[in-house]
């Protein structure tokens, strides 16, 4: 069984944030930030909390598929910067957007999370023939969370959210996750359990390292080592699973990390740039919410087609990977 996305919706922060505005507190250039990360610019939150841009991305869903909101049975919203220990993102969402028939709960794969989401979302329309349509939803307001004093990383990110409705189809579908626990200091940062002005001393070493208390932590170089290995890896099982060549891929929609990762495993696969749709340049790293605010943006203009076979891969902290192959 495979599924059908219904409709699409997307938010992003009305505040953008260009290369020239960290240039005036960070040692960093336009130049610098373009050719190592193909970034210009990316959107930062200021008044909108995460369920905010999650609940705006999941109206437009609704409204984009012509469902009422009452047949939604189920509401997965991921995120890595929800506003809460708990209540979850979903359960938040699911009363905004008057999905009063659904389930909810969130789940956090990181970047990978869209990935993880939509295939939880067709495994609960496998097994329950009562369940009609899920909320998938990915909204991150990554920039609360980002160490400004490092100019390697809070380069990268961006705030946004992006959702989908899916239902259950016998178009072509497959999947494939995975994490790799070993790497998961490589990229993290510390929940939010511990007042800042709080001073804790401890002789037991986790392994983590942070820069400064709650702020995101990023090892680059592992981090770019396990991206270009993992891309085209799961790709290449999400082929043997279907038969379908990398040739028969209409497009190729990954993870928006870095242009480098996504140009060196496009090499790897031996698949041209023209193939793989990248947004990256104006949104940003938004971790969770990557791959469908990209998915959302190539429907709404056009670029991707009713019919048109898609790969979807993605990978980040955990560390976690995979990718979904089906028919759009």
């Amino acid at each position: 069984m495979g599924i059908n996305i219904v409709g699409m919706g997307s938010y992003v922060p009305e505040q953008k944030f260009t290369n020239d505005d960290f240039a005036r507190f960070v040692e960093t250039n336009d130049e610098w930030i373009r050719t190592r990360t193909g970034i210009t610019e990316r959107r930062m939150a200021g008044w909108e909390p995460t369920w905010y841009m999650g609940t705006q991305a999941g109206l437009r869903a609704i409204e984009d598929a012509g469902i009422s909101p009452e047949d939604i049975g189920l509401v997965i919203a991921t995120s890595v910067t929800p506003d809460f220990l708990t209540p979850s993102m979903a359960s938040v969402i699911q009363d905004k957007t008057g999905a009063v028939n659904a389930a909810a709960f969130d789940l956090n794969a990181a970047c990978t999370g869209f990935i993880y989401a939509i295939d939880t979302a067709r495994r609960f329309l496998e097994t329950d023939d009562d369940l009609k349509y899920v909320l998938v939803v990915a909204n991150e307001a990554l920039s609360r969370f980002l160490d400004f004093e490092d100019r390697s990383s809070c380069i990268l990110f961006g705030d946004g959210a992006a959702a989908a409705i899916v239902e259950k189809s016998d178009k072509l579908y497959v999947s494939h996750l995975a994490s790799d626990g070993s790497g998961a200091s490589h990229l993290c940062a510390r929940s939010l359990n511990i007042a800042p002005e709080v001073k804790v001393e401890s002789d037991f070493d986790d392994g983590f390292r942070t820069n400064g208390l709650h702020k995101l932590y990023q090892n680059g170089k592992e981090v770019y080592k396990f991206a270009t290995q993992v891309l085209p890896k799961s790709f290449e099982i999400l082929s043997e699973k279907s038969g379908i060549k990398k040739e028969e891929v209409d497009w190729f929609i990954p993870h928006q990390a870095n242009v480098r990762i996504i140009e060196t495993a496009a090499k790897k696969l031996g698949v041209s740039m023209d193939k793989f749709i990248v947004t990256l340049d104006h949104y940003g790293n938004t971790s969770s919410a990557s791959i469908p605010l990209a998915l959302c943006e190539a429907v709404e203009n056009g670029t991707v087609k009713r019919g048109q076979k898609l790969a979807m891969i993605g990978f980040g902290a955990g560390l976690t990977y995979g990718g979904v192959l089906l028919e759009y």
